[in-house]
């Protein structure tokens, strides 16, 4: 088959450009060289987090890897088949992010036909990616509906710089991606999950605390709020503001506590990025919008969401998706019900992605 060149300095130029086109290539069976890599970033190439990522996908489906080494600009990936083994413990490195792994091996192995369970050792909740809740209450859902089943167990939660978290993963084969008609959705409740380790617990609730003050201030009701006190080998924490549903909306706000930073605010702030999309009508988040493009560029049949804003990582998902899948992709204004406007008079923006007859 031949070999897709994909430029890795394209639109957002980071290491997402990197997990998509690697996960297309397992699913596909194209070979791929990216080049390019990172070269408007401050520090171009391969750094650590990205070759640990590569590492990971290409043992799991026995590819063969040139020139992936730290700082590397070019790497050529030669997908092989997914092995389903039993079990496996993958250890990504001190706090190398997770869910930034499992954006690229959930739907790599799961499309493949394959099972697997796993343990992955790292970050949980980290800066600059998803954190392990995000996956669990919002991702898990939105790729169940397109037939993706997977279920996500935290052992130990695993914060930047040490890292040491624990997830136990385990993903079930898809026979057949299921495309997503997400135009309109019910207005639900948001509900929070707030997390500390190594910290007292008022922290957790004082994150609650932040984020209810900013929902309340747009008339926003809070359904469900949970607090808890997890193990982890550092001090950190976590939360998320969210709704879901079976069928959408699929929307959720996180963000990670840091020294010398009110618990409040990181309520605050999580609360707010959920409202962004949520007070637009969008039936997703602008985080899960370019999620969702990899598995959907593979679905049986056109599908379409709204989203509140159009960012980088989307834009570029969609370039590598077409690709390596030759679907095509469409992202217009809404008209209707599905361009609902907000306070401020902003309209959603309608994402369709047709996957290849």
């Amino acid at each position: 088959m031949d070999l897709v060149r994909i430029d890795g300095s394209y639109g957002e130029g980071g290491g997402q450009i990197l997990r998509t086109a690697i996960a297309l290539s397992v699913i596909t069976k194209r070979p791929i060289e990216v080049f390019n890599i990172r070269a408007k970033r401050p520090n171009p190439g391969l750094r650590p987090q990205h070759l640990a990522a590569v590492r990971i996908l290409a043992e799991v489906c026995n590819a063969r890897v040139e020139n992936l080494s730290v700082g590397s600009s070019m790497i050529r990936f030669l997908p092989g088949e997914v092995i389903a083994d039993d079990k496996r413990v993958i250890d990504i490195g001190t706090a190398g992010s997770i869910t930034l792994v499992l954006q690229a091996l959930i739907p790599a192995v799961s499309i493949s036909g394959r099972r697997m369970d796993m343990d992955l050792v790292g970050g949980t909740d980290v800066k600059w990616s998803p954190t392990i809740d995000y996956m669990r209450y919002v991702v898990r859902p939105a790729f169940r509906a397109l037939g993706i089943e997977f279920s996500v167990s935290v052992e130990r939660r695993g914060y930047y710089p040490v890292g040491g978290g624990v997830v136990h993963v385990s993903i079930e084969p898809c026979s057949r991606v299921r495309a997503l008609d997400l135009l309109t959705a019910p207005r639900l409740d948001a509900r929070m999950v707030s997390v500390c380790s190594n910290l007292p617990r008022h922290v957790a609730e004082r994150q609650v605390t932040g984020a209810l003050a900013r929902l309340e201030r747009e008339g926003v009701r809070c359904a469900h709020a949970s607090t808890s006190l997890e193990p982890a080998p550092s001090p950190g924490s976590s939360i998320l503001v969210y709704c879901s549903s079976d069928y959408g909306p699929f929307i959720g706000g996180d963000a990670v506590g840091e020294r010398g930073r009110r618990a409040e605010d990181v309520g605050s702030y999580a609360a707010s990025r959920f409202l962004e999309p949520y007070m637009s009508s969008a039936t997703v988040d602008p985080n899960l919008a370019d999620m969702l493009v990899p598995p959907l560029s593979l679905a049986d049949g056109r599908s379409s969401y709204t989203v509140s804003s159009v960012s980088m990582h989307l834009d570029t998902n969609l370039y590598i998706a077409s690709r390596m899948t030759s679907c095509t992709y469409r992202i217009e204004r809404g008209k209707g019900d599905e361009g609902r406007r907000d306070e401020q008079g902003k309209g959603n923006y309608k994402v369709t992605i047709e996957p290849a007859v």
